[in-house]
């Protein structure tokens, strides 16, 4: 996979705090936005996950699902009963 150089404009306090980070962790600046950008894509794809699960399971129950469940719970009732 081909890298691709780019040039931004950011504060100059988040530039050095940038540039401290990447002394600290031994290494270049463009590895820390690397690493930021990466982190920032998965919190955002988690999210969108997470956005889509709660939609999926945000509906309420259909008509046919109401009575299936009923009947599952008559049918459960029935085999415990007997088992007791």
């Amino acid at each position: 996979m081909g890298t691709v150089k780019t040039a931004i404009s950011i504060q100059e306090s988040l530039f050095e705090q940038v540039d401290t980070l990447a002394q600290d962790l031994h290494v270049s600046r463009s590895r820390v936005f690397v690493m930021a950008v990466e982190d920032f894509l998965q919190r955002h794809q988690n999210q969108q996950l997470l956005a889509d699960i709660n939609e999926a399971y945000s509906d309420e129950p259909t008509v046919e699902e109401k009575d299936n469940l009923g009947a599952m719970r008559r049918q459960h009732r029935e085999v415990v009963a007997n088992e007791w």
